[in-house]
């Protein structure tokens, strides 16, 4: 059986990392824009930033370690 060989992975990494951090640092600059108008709105907004943060480092991170 004959493996492909894999040549330079450097995009791979930093997609991954544009999915874990992207869309959070995505809803975080809508929430600052929206913040003065309707703060309610906002903390929803950074928390689902926060809350996307946290699993996909979990999820991603997962992925990156193994």
């Amino acid at each position: 059986m004959m493996f492909l060989e894999v040549g330079n992975l450097d995009g791979l990494i930093y997609l991954i990392l544009a999915i874990m951090f992207g869309p959070a640092i995505f809803l975080a600059i809508i929430g600052f824009i929206v913040f003065k108008k309707h703060k309610k709105a906002a903390k929803i907004l950074f928390i689902l930033a926060a809350v996307y943060c946290i699993v996909s480092l979990g999820i991603c991170g997962s992925m990156m370690a193994s």
